[in-house]
């Protein structure tokens, strides 16, 4: 199941690998990476935590970050495209 990649003319600025690594710790990586980025970057995060899309999905509502997409690969690896918000929402 996999949403569509960002167009090529995206640039991913910051990468994070989570993968291994279970709730919070995915969420709180990312929030971490979003704090530093500029507003209409794009973060790619690796994550093997299957309940990373639920928290995932739930922490950019909450915030107005955009997830662009989310690929399931073949051995596990969730692959999620987010873009930071203009003015994040506090959590």
């Amino acid at each position: 199941m996999s949403s569509p990649k960002p167009e090529n003319h995206h640039t991913i600025e910051v990468r994070l690998d989570a993968k291994g690594l279970n709730c919070p710790l995915p969420i709180l990586k990312a929030k971490f990476a979003l704090n530093t980025m500029h507003p209409g970057q794009l973060l790619q995060v690796e994550a093997t935590d299957p309940h990373s899309v639920i928290d995932f999905e739930a922490y950019c509502a909450r915030t107005g970050h955009s997830i662009l997409s989310t690929t399931h690969t073949s051995n596990g690896v969730i692959e999620f495209i987010i873009q930071r918000a203009e003015s994040p929402k506090p959590v």
